[in-house]
Protein backbone atom coordinates (compact mmCIF):
# COMPACT_ATOMS: atom_id res chain seq x y z
CA UNK A 1 0.00 0.00 0.00
CA UNK A 2 1.22 3.45 -0.79
CA UNK A 3 2.29 5.61 2.00
CA UNK A 4 0.14 8.81 0.85
CA UNK A 5 1.44 10.90 3.68
CA UNK A 6 4.96 10.18 2.47
CA UNK A 7 4.49 11.11 -0.92
CA UNK A 8 2.85 14.57 -0.10
CA UNK A 9 5.97 14.79 1.89
CA UNK A 10 8.21 15.31 -1.02
CA UNK A 11 6.46 18.92 -1.48
CA UNK A 12 7.38 21.35 1.07
CA UNK A 13 5.31 23.89 -0.02
CA UNK A 14 1.74 21.70 0.68
CA UNK A 15 1.83 23.06 4.21
CA UNK A 16 1.00 26.41 3.12
CA UNK A 17 -2.43 24.87 1.83
CA UNK A 18 -2.74 22.99 4.76
CA UNK A 19 -2.55 26.08 6.97
CA UNK A 20 -4.32 28.73 4.59
CA UNK A 21 -7.12 25.38 4.66
CA UNK A 22 -7.56 26.08 8.58
CA UNK A 23 -7.05 29.79 8.54
CA UNK A 24 -9.85 30.16 6.19
CA UNK A 25 -11.87 27.83 7.21
CA UNK A 26 -12.38 25.56 4.34
CA UNK A 27 -11.13 22.60 3.31
CA UNK A 28 -8.53 21.54 0.42
CA UNK A 29 -7.70 18.77 -1.71
CA UNK A 30 -5.17 17.30 -4.25
CA UNK A 31 -7.31 15.24 -7.20
CA UNK A 32 -7.51 13.81 -9.84
CA UNK A 33 -4.38 12.92 -12.41
CA UNK A 34 -1.66 13.67 -9.58
CA UNK A 35 -3.12 11.26 -7.55
CA UNK A 36 -3.38 8.70 -9.86
CA UNK A 37 -0.02 9.18 -11.28
CA UNK A 38 1.21 8.78 -7.77
CA UNK A 39 -0.11 5.45 -7.59
CA UNK A 40 1.10 4.31 -10.75
CA UNK A 41 4.42 5.71 -10.05
CA UNK A 42 4.13 8.47 -13.21
CA UNK A 43 5.90 11.87 -13.41
CA UNK A 44 3.60 15.02 -13.42
CA UNK A 45 3.99 18.43 -13.59
CA UNK A 46 0.39 19.42 -12.62
CA UNK A 47 -1.76 19.68 -9.47
CA UNK A 48 -5.38 20.01 -9.38
CA UNK A 49 -6.80 21.07 -5.70
CA UNK A 50 -10.38 21.16 -5.09
CA UNK A 51 -11.29 23.56 -2.26
CA UNK A 52 -14.62 23.20 -0.93
CA UNK A 53 -15.10 27.09 -0.50
CA UNK A 54 -13.61 29.89 -2.75
CA UNK A 55 -11.18 28.30 -4.49
CA UNK A 56 -10.01 31.78 -6.69
CA UNK A 57 -9.35 33.57 -3.56
CA UNK A 58 -7.95 30.77 -2.09
CA UNK A 59 -5.63 30.64 -5.20
CA UNK A 60 -4.78 34.36 -5.00
CA UNK A 61 -3.83 33.98 -0.98
CA UNK A 62 -1.95 31.63 -2.04
CA UNK A 63 -0.28 33.11 -4.73
CA UNK A 64 0.75 35.79 -2.41
CA UNK A 65 2.65 33.79 0.03
CA UNK A 66 4.75 32.03 -2.49
CA UNK A 67 5.13 35.36 -4.39
CA UNK A 68 3.54 34.59 -7.47
CA UNK A 69 2.36 37.69 -9.58
CA UNK A 70 0.26 36.27 -12.56
CA UNK A 71 -2.92 34.22 -11.44
CA UNK A 72 -5.36 34.03 -14.04
CA UNK A 73 -8.75 33.82 -12.29
CA UNK A 74 -11.62 32.22 -14.62
CA UNK A 75 -14.81 33.56 -13.25
CA UNK A 76 -17.39 31.55 -15.08
CA UNK A 77 -16.29 28.31 -13.80
CA UNK A 78 -15.08 28.93 -10.24
CA UNK A 79 -11.40 28.22 -10.81
CA UNK A 80 -7.84 29.93 -10.69
CA UNK A 81 -4.27 28.83 -12.03
CA UNK A 82 -0.59 29.79 -11.43
CA UNK A 83 2.50 27.99 -11.88
CA UNK A 84 4.79 27.16 -9.05
CA UNK A 85 8.70 25.92 -8.94
CA UNK A 86 7.83 24.11 -12.14
CA UNK A 87 4.30 23.01 -11.47
CA UNK A 88 1.23 23.60 -12.81
CA UNK A 89 -1.47 24.63 -10.18
CA UNK A 90 -4.78 24.49 -10.74
CA UNK A 91 -7.50 25.78 -8.52
CA UNK A 92 -11.70 24.79 -8.28
CA UNK A 93 -14.04 25.75 -5.79
CA UNK A 94 -16.45 22.47 -4.93
CA UNK A 95 -19.22 22.72 -7.52
CA UNK A 96 -21.91 20.41 -9.10
CA UNK A 97 -22.65 20.89 -12.87
CA UNK A 98 -25.53 20.77 -14.87
CA UNK A 99 -25.71 20.66 -18.75
CA UNK A 100 -27.62 21.94 -22.03
CA UNK A 101 -28.06 19.03 -24.49
CA UNK A 102 -27.39 20.84 -26.87
CA UNK A 103 -23.75 22.26 -25.53
CA UNK A 104 -20.72 21.18 -23.19
CA UNK A 105 -20.48 24.49 -21.30
CA UNK A 106 -21.91 23.78 -17.55
CA UNK A 107 -24.54 25.72 -15.69
CA UNK A 108 -22.32 25.62 -12.16
CA UNK A 109 -23.15 26.01 -8.83
CA UNK A 110 -21.22 25.94 -5.47
CA UNK A 111 -21.49 22.19 -4.15
CA UNK A 112 -19.82 19.73 -1.86
CA UNK A 113 -16.52 17.13 -2.20
CA UNK A 114 -19.12 14.51 -3.02
CA UNK A 115 -20.74 16.97 -5.05
CA UNK A 116 -17.81 17.49 -7.30
CA UNK A 117 -16.30 13.69 -7.30
CA UNK A 118 -19.72 12.75 -8.99
CA UNK A 119 -18.84 15.22 -11.62
CA UNK A 120 -15.25 13.63 -12.65
CA UNK A 121 -14.89 12.09 -16.00
CA UNK A 122 -13.82 8.52 -14.82
CA UNK A 123 -13.39 6.44 -11.52
CA UNK A 124 -9.63 6.64 -11.08
CA UNK A 125 -9.54 10.35 -11.76
CA UNK A 126 -11.84 10.58 -8.78
CA UNK A 127 -9.13 10.07 -6.27
CA UNK A 128 -8.78 12.81 -3.75
CA UNK A 129 -6.04 12.95 -0.80
CA UNK A 130 -6.57 15.34 2.29
CA UNK A 131 -4.19 18.35 2.89
CA UNK A 132 -6.58 19.12 6.07
CA UNK A 133 -4.56 19.83 9.26
CA UNK A 134 -7.14 16.62 10.63
CA UNK A 135 -6.48 13.92 7.64
CA UNK A 136 -3.53 15.25 6.02
CA UNK A 137 -2.84 12.34 3.50
CA UNK A 138 -6.36 10.35 3.71
CA UNK A 139 -7.19 8.78 0.54
CA UNK A 140 -10.87 9.42 -0.46
CA UNK A 141 -12.07 7.06 -2.95
CA UNK A 142 -16.13 7.04 -3.30
CA UNK A 143 -15.94 5.54 -5.96
CA UNK A 144 -13.22 2.51 -6.47
CA UNK A 145 -10.62 4.31 -8.60
CA UNK A 146 -7.44 2.58 -6.91
CA UNK A 147 -9.05 -1.15 -7.94
CA UNK A 148 -9.63 0.66 -10.95
CA UNK A 149 -6.01 1.51 -11.49
CA UNK A 150 -5.04 -1.50 -9.82
CA UNK A 151 -7.28 -3.91 -12.19
CA UNK A 152 -6.15 -0.65 -15.23
CA UNK A 153 -10.01 -0.57 -15.89
CA UNK A 154 -11.25 3.03 -17.18
CA UNK A 155 -14.88 3.37 -15.83
CA UNK A 156 -17.43 6.38 -15.29
CA UNK A 157 -18.81 7.14 -11.69
CA UNK A 158 -21.81 7.70 -12.83
CA UNK A 159 -24.10 5.99 -15.07
CA UNK A 160 -22.25 6.30 -18.41
CA UNK A 161 -24.79 7.60 -20.63
CA UNK A 162 -24.96 10.53 -17.84
CA UNK A 163 -21.23 10.88 -18.02
CA UNK A 164 -20.80 11.26 -21.75
CA UNK A 165 -24.02 13.13 -22.45
CA UNK A 166 -22.80 15.90 -19.95
CA UNK A 167 -19.58 16.07 -21.61
CA UNK A 168 -18.99 14.13 -25.00
CA UNK A 169 -15.27 15.51 -25.42
CA UNK A 170 -15.00 12.49 -22.27
CA UNK A 171 -16.00 9.67 -24.74
CA UNK A 172 -12.33 11.01 -26.85
CA UNK A 173 -10.59 11.16 -23.03
CA UNK A 174 -11.80 7.26 -22.43
CA UNK A 175 -10.07 6.35 -25.42
CA UNK A 176 -6.69 8.57 -25.03
CA UNK A 177 -6.43 7.31 -21.19
CA UNK A 178 -7.20 3.82 -22.57
CA UNK A 179 -3.80 4.86 -24.81
CA UNK A 180 -1.76 6.46 -22.17
CA UNK A 181 -1.90 3.85 -19.52
CA UNK A 182 -3.03 0.72 -21.67
CA UNK A 183 -6.00 0.30 -20.02
CA UNK A 184 -9.34 -1.72 -20.92
CA UNK A 185 -12.70 0.33 -21.14
CA UNK A 186 -15.44 -1.47 -18.88
CA UNK A 187 -17.72 -3.12 -21.18
CA UNK A 188 -20.42 -0.72 -20.34
CA UNK A 189 -18.58 2.55 -20.34
CA UNK A 190 -17.46 1.38 -24.37
CA UNK A 191 -21.38 0.43 -25.21
CA UNK A 192 -22.21 3.72 -24.00
CA UNK A 193 -19.32 5.36 -25.62
CA UNK A 194 -20.30 3.77 -28.94
CA UNK A 195 -23.22 4.63 -29.06
CA UNK A 196 -23.23 8.36 -28.20
CA UNK A 197 -20.35 8.98 -30.46
CA UNK A 198 -22.55 11.39 -32.49
CA UNK A 199 -22.60 13.69 -29.60
CA UNK A 200 -19.00 14.64 -30.52
CA UNK A 201 -20.43 17.00 -33.04
CA UNK A 202 -20.99 19.32 -30.39
CA UNK A 203 -17.93 19.68 -29.10
CA UNK A 204 -15.55 21.82 -30.97
CA UNK A 205 -12.89 20.97 -33.43
CA UNK A 206 -9.75 22.19 -31.67
CA UNK A 207 -10.94 19.84 -28.06
CA UNK A 208 -11.37 17.25 -30.02
CA UNK A 209 -8.17 17.24 -31.87
CA UNK A 210 -6.18 18.20 -28.93
CA UNK A 211 -7.16 14.70 -27.63
CA UNK A 212 -6.84 12.70 -31.03
CA UNK A 213 -3.29 13.88 -31.30
CA UNK A 214 -2.49 13.17 -27.31
CA UNK A 215 -3.92 8.99 -28.68
CA UNK A 216 -1.20 9.58 -31.65
CA UNK A 217 1.39 10.44 -29.26
CA UNK A 218 0.89 7.58 -26.64
CA UNK A 219 3.18 4.98 -26.66
CA UNK A 220 1.10 2.11 -28.56
CA UNK A 221 -1.14 4.67 -30.43
CA UNK A 222 -3.18 1.58 -32.16
CA UNK A 223 -4.88 1.06 -28.68
CA UNK A 224 -6.91 4.05 -28.91
CA UNK A 225 -6.76 3.67 -33.17
CA UNK A 226 -8.80 0.60 -33.28
CA UNK A 227 -10.94 1.60 -30.19
CA UNK A 228 -12.38 4.57 -32.22
CA UNK A 229 -12.37 2.46 -35.12
CA UNK A 230 -14.35 -0.37 -33.92
CA UNK A 231 -16.87 1.43 -31.70
CA UNK A 232 -17.97 4.04 -34.26
CA UNK A 233 -15.84 7.02 -32.96
CA UNK A 234 -13.64 7.43 -35.84
CA UNK A 235 -16.56 7.31 -38.53
CA UNK A 236 -17.41 10.77 -36.70
CA UNK A 237 -14.03 12.01 -35.81
CA UNK A 238 -12.05 10.94 -38.89
CA UNK A 239 -13.63 9.57 -41.49
CA UNK A 240 -11.16 8.92 -44.03
CA UNK A 241 -9.07 6.96 -41.74
CA UNK A 242 -12.23 4.76 -41.01
CA UNK A 243 -12.56 3.88 -44.47
CA UNK A 244 -9.25 2.24 -44.26
CA UNK A 245 -11.53 -0.47 -42.94
CA UNK A 246 -11.99 -3.81 -44.73
CA UNK A 247 -10.36 -2.04 -47.77
CA UNK A 248 -7.71 -5.41 -49.02
CA UNK A 249 -4.65 -5.17 -49.86
CA UNK A 250 -1.58 -7.59 -51.38
CA UNK A 251 -0.31 -9.03 -48.49
CA UNK A 252 3.60 -9.18 -49.84
CA UNK A 253 4.52 -6.71 -47.36
CA UNK A 254 1.75 -4.95 -45.36
CA UNK A 255 -1.36 -6.51 -43.30
CA UNK A 256 -4.26 -7.66 -45.86
CA UNK A 257 -6.89 -4.76 -44.59
CA UNK A 258 -5.48 -1.35 -44.84
CA UNK A 259 -6.98 0.32 -41.43
CA UNK A 260 -4.83 -2.45 -39.89
CA UNK A 261 -2.03 -2.31 -41.40
CA UNK A 262 -2.20 1.64 -40.82
CA UNK A 263 -2.18 0.67 -37.21
CA UNK A 264 0.90 -1.47 -36.97
CA UNK A 265 2.70 1.35 -39.03
CA UNK A 266 1.73 4.19 -36.23
CA UNK A 267 2.33 1.99 -33.79
CA UNK A 268 5.99 0.89 -35.41
CA UNK A 269 6.86 4.52 -35.98
CA UNK A 270 5.84 5.24 -31.60
CA UNK A 271 8.72 3.31 -31.09
CA UNK A 272 11.50 5.12 -32.79
CA UNK A 273 10.26 8.52 -32.64
CA UNK A 274 8.26 10.95 -30.78
CA UNK A 275 7.80 13.32 -33.74
CA UNK A 276 3.94 13.35 -33.92
CA UNK A 277 3.83 15.40 -37.40
CA UNK A 278 5.69 11.83 -38.47
CA UNK A 279 3.21 9.50 -37.10
CA UNK A 280 0.51 11.90 -38.19
CA UNK A 281 2.03 11.09 -41.38
CA UNK A 282 2.18 7.20 -41.18
CA UNK A 283 -1.59 7.46 -40.31
CA UNK A 284 -2.20 9.26 -43.47
CA UNK A 285 -0.39 7.78 -45.35
CA UNK A 286 -2.29 5.09 -47.46
CA UNK A 287 -5.45 7.70 -46.87
CA UNK A 288 -6.16 7.61 -50.36
CA UNK A 289 -6.20 3.50 -51.05
CA UNK A 290 -10.35 3.78 -50.58
CA UNK A 291 -10.54 6.30 -53.82
CA UNK A 292 -8.06 4.07 -55.67
CA UNK A 293 -8.76 0.42 -55.37
CA UNK A 294 -8.88 -1.12 -58.37
CA UNK A 295 -8.99 -4.85 -59.14
CA UNK A 296 -6.52 -6.13 -61.88
CA UNK A 297 -6.85 -9.83 -63.08
CA UNK A 298 -3.69 -11.59 -62.40
CA UNK A 299 -2.36 -8.95 -59.65
CA UNK A 300 -5.24 -8.45 -57.53
CA UNK A 301 -5.88 -5.40 -55.37
CA UNK A 302 -4.00 -1.78 -57.19
CA UNK A 303 -4.19 1.85 -55.65
CA UNK A 304 -2.13 3.38 -58.13
CA UNK A 305 -1.70 6.87 -57.51
CA UNK A 306 -2.75 7.18 -53.79
CA UNK A 307 0.33 8.60 -52.54
CA UNK A 308 -0.33 11.56 -55.14
CA UNK A 309 -4.38 11.46 -54.12
CA UNK A 310 -3.66 11.19 -50.57
CA UNK A 311 -0.97 14.23 -50.85
CA UNK A 312 -3.73 16.40 -52.26
CA UNK A 313 -5.92 15.25 -49.58
CA UNK A 314 -4.28 16.76 -46.94
CA UNK A 315 -5.33 20.28 -46.89
CA UNK A 316 -8.62 19.86 -46.91
CA UNK A 317 -8.18 17.47 -43.97
CA UNK A 318 -5.99 19.89 -41.87
CA UNK A 319 -8.97 22.81 -43.02
CA UNK A 320 -11.30 21.14 -41.03
CA UNK A 321 -9.25 19.17 -38.14
CA UNK A 322 -7.85 22.66 -37.41
CA UNK A 323 -4.66 21.48 -37.80
CA UNK A 324 -1.37 24.39 -38.25
CA UNK A 325 -0.94 24.72 -41.50
CA UNK A 326 3.00 25.23 -41.40
CA UNK A 327 2.83 21.30 -40.90
CA UNK A 328 1.16 20.85 -44.03
CA UNK A 329 3.68 20.72 -46.14
CA UNK A 330 5.60 17.93 -44.14
CA UNK A 331 3.19 15.41 -44.22
CA UNK A 332 1.87 16.08 -47.72
CA UNK A 333 5.77 15.42 -49.12
CA UNK A 334 5.98 11.93 -46.98
CA UNK A 335 2.65 10.97 -48.26
CA UNK A 336 3.62 11.83 -51.89
CA UNK A 337 6.86 10.28 -51.67
CA UNK A 338 6.13 7.06 -49.36
CA UNK A 339 6.56 4.58 -52.00
CA UNK A 340 9.62 6.54 -53.92
CA UNK A 341 12.29 4.77 -52.13
CA UNK A 342 11.69 1.39 -52.84
CA UNK A 343 11.45 1.76 -56.15
CA UNK A 344 15.28 2.58 -55.69
CA UNK A 345 16.50 -0.41 -54.83
CA UNK A 346 18.00 -2.08 -57.88
CA UNK A 347 21.42 -2.48 -59.22
CA UNK A 348 21.00 -0.16 -61.94
CA UNK A 349 19.47 2.68 -60.70
CA UNK A 350 21.27 5.95 -61.58
CA UNK A 351 22.97 7.97 -59.46
CA UNK A 352 20.09 11.03 -61.00
CA UNK A 353 16.87 8.87 -59.40
CA UNK A 354 18.94 9.16 -56.36
CA UNK A 355 19.26 12.67 -56.70
CA UNK A 356 15.65 13.16 -57.54
CA UNK A 357 14.75 11.51 -54.57
CA UNK A 358 17.20 13.19 -52.01
CA UNK A 359 16.29 16.81 -53.90
CA UNK A 360 12.61 16.01 -53.58
CA UNK A 361 12.59 15.21 -49.80
CA UNK A 362 15.32 17.41 -48.76
CA UNK A 363 15.87 17.93 -45.16
CA UNK A 364 13.27 15.06 -44.53
CA UNK A 365 14.44 12.38 -46.08
CA UNK A 366 15.56 10.48 -43.02
CA UNK A 367 12.05 11.24 -42.09
CA UNK A 368 10.95 9.68 -45.36
CA UNK A 369 13.15 6.38 -44.79
CA UNK A 370 11.82 6.04 -41.06
CA UNK A 371 7.91 6.02 -42.40
CA UNK A 372 9.09 3.48 -45.14
CA UNK A 373 11.01 1.32 -42.81
CA UNK A 374 7.39 1.50 -40.39
CA UNK A 375 5.40 0.63 -43.79
CA UNK A 376 6.55 -2.92 -43.96
CA UNK A 377 4.26 -5.12 -41.65
CA UNK A 378 4.48 -8.29 -42.89
CA UNK A 379 4.14 -11.23 -40.12
CA UNK A 380 6.75 -13.02 -42.62
CA UNK A 381 10.21 -12.38 -41.02
CA UNK A 382 12.25 -13.37 -43.87
CA UNK A 383 10.15 -10.69 -45.83
CA UNK A 384 10.76 -8.12 -43.25
CA UNK A 385 14.51 -8.57 -43.06
CA UNK A 386 14.23 -8.14 -46.79
CA UNK A 387 12.79 -5.08 -47.11
CA UNK A 388 14.43 -3.01 -44.61
CA UNK A 389 17.71 -4.40 -45.91
CA UNK A 390 16.05 -2.84 -49.29
CA UNK A 391 15.90 0.70 -47.44
CA UNK A 392 19.37 0.53 -46.31
CA UNK A 393 21.09 -0.05 -49.22
CA UNK A 394 18.85 2.62 -50.98
CA UNK A 395 20.37 5.10 -48.42
CA UNK A 396 23.84 3.92 -48.41
CA UNK A 397 22.97 4.69 -51.88
CA UNK A 398 21.68 8.32 -51.14
CA UNK A 399 25.18 8.96 -49.12
CA UNK A 400 27.29 7.85 -51.79
CA UNK A 401 25.63 10.53 -54.17
CA UNK A 402 25.45 12.69 -51.32
CA UNK A 403 28.81 13.01 -50.42
CA UNK A 404 29.90 13.19 -54.35
CA UNK A 405 27.92 16.10 -55.08
CA UNK A 406 26.92 17.64 -51.01
CA UNK A 407 23.20 17.95 -53.01
CA UNK A 408 21.46 17.55 -49.79
CA UNK A 409 19.72 21.04 -50.20
CA UNK A 410 19.93 21.15 -53.81
CA UNK A 411 20.01 24.55 -55.98
CA UNK A 412 21.56 25.42 -58.89
CA UNK A 413 24.94 27.07 -58.64
CA UNK A 414 24.39 29.54 -60.76
CA UNK A 415 22.02 32.08 -58.89
CA UNK A 416 19.30 33.97 -60.37
CA UNK A 417 20.63 37.70 -59.87
CA UNK A 418 23.74 36.23 -61.87
CA UNK A 419 21.30 35.29 -65.15
CA UNK A 420 19.92 38.28 -65.23
CA UNK A 421 22.70 40.07 -65.00
CA UNK A 422 24.68 38.34 -68.02
CA UNK A 423 21.33 37.84 -70.05
CA UNK A 424 19.88 41.54 -69.07
CA UNK A 425 16.53 40.74 -68.40
CA UNK A 426 14.85 41.51 -65.48
CA UNK A 427 13.18 39.62 -63.04
CA UNK A 428 11.02 37.21 -65.14
CA UNK A 429 9.93 33.38 -66.07
CA UNK A 430 12.78 33.05 -68.52
CA UNK A 431 15.12 33.35 -65.07
CA UNK A 432 13.66 30.64 -63.48
CA UNK A 433 13.42 28.64 -66.66
CA UNK A 434 16.97 28.79 -66.98
CA UNK A 435 17.70 28.16 -63.64
CA UNK A 436 15.76 25.09 -63.44
CA UNK A 437 17.46 23.66 -66.95
CA UNK A 438 20.61 23.74 -65.10
CA UNK A 439 19.18 22.00 -62.00
CA UNK A 440 17.81 19.01 -64.33
CA UNK A 441 21.28 19.00 -66.54
CA UNK A 442 22.90 18.43 -63.10
CA UNK A 443 19.98 16.02 -61.69
CA UNK A 444 20.56 13.77 -64.99
CA UNK A 445 24.16 13.45 -64.52
CA UNK A 446 25.03 15.46 -67.60
CA UNK A 447 27.11 18.27 -65.75
CA UNK A 448 28.97 17.88 -62.26
CA UNK A 449 27.67 20.21 -59.46
CA UNK A 450 30.34 22.84 -59.58
CA UNK A 451 29.79 26.43 -60.20
CA UNK A 452 31.91 26.61 -63.13
CA UNK A 453 30.37 23.65 -65.06
CA UNK A 454 26.86 24.89 -64.30
CA UNK A 455 28.09 28.25 -65.70
CA UNK A 456 29.66 27.06 -68.67
CA UNK A 457 26.97 24.98 -70.02
CA UNK A 458 24.21 28.30 -68.67
CA UNK A 459 26.54 29.59 -71.14
CA UNK A 460 25.75 27.21 -73.45
CA UNK A 461 21.70 27.17 -73.41
CA UNK A 462 20.90 31.17 -72.24
CA UNK A 463 19.96 32.03 -75.91
CA UNK A 464 17.69 29.48 -76.99
CA UNK A 465 15.62 30.55 -73.46
CA UNK A 466 16.15 34.62 -74.47
CA UNK A 467 14.44 33.30 -78.10
CA UNK A 468 11.63 32.08 -76.54
CA UNK A 469 11.24 35.23 -74.21
CA UNK A 470 11.02 37.32 -77.32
Amino acid sequence: MIDFKKELSKYDFLKNFTELASKRNEKVYLVGGFVRDIILKRSRDEMDFLVVGDGPEFAKELANQFNVGKVTIYKNFGTAHFNYQGISFEFVGARKESYNRHSRNPEVAPGTLDDDLNRRDFTINTLALSLNKDSFGELIDKFGGLNDIENKVIRTPLDPETTFNDDPLRIMRAVRFAAQLQFDIEENTLKAASQMAERLKIVSQERITEEFFKILAAPAPSIGLKLMYENGIMKVVFPEIAELGGVEQRKDFHHKDVFYHTCIVVDNLAKVTDNIWLRFAGLAHDIAKPKTKKFIEGIGWTFHGHEEIGARMMKKIFHRLKLPMNKLHYVEKLVRLHLRPIALVEEHVTDSAIRRLAAAAGEDLDDLITLCRADVTSKNPEKVSKYLSNYDRVMEKVKEVQEKDKLRAFQSPVRGDEIMKVCGIPPSRTVGEIKKAIEEAILDGKIQNTYEDAYNYFLQIKDEYLKKEK
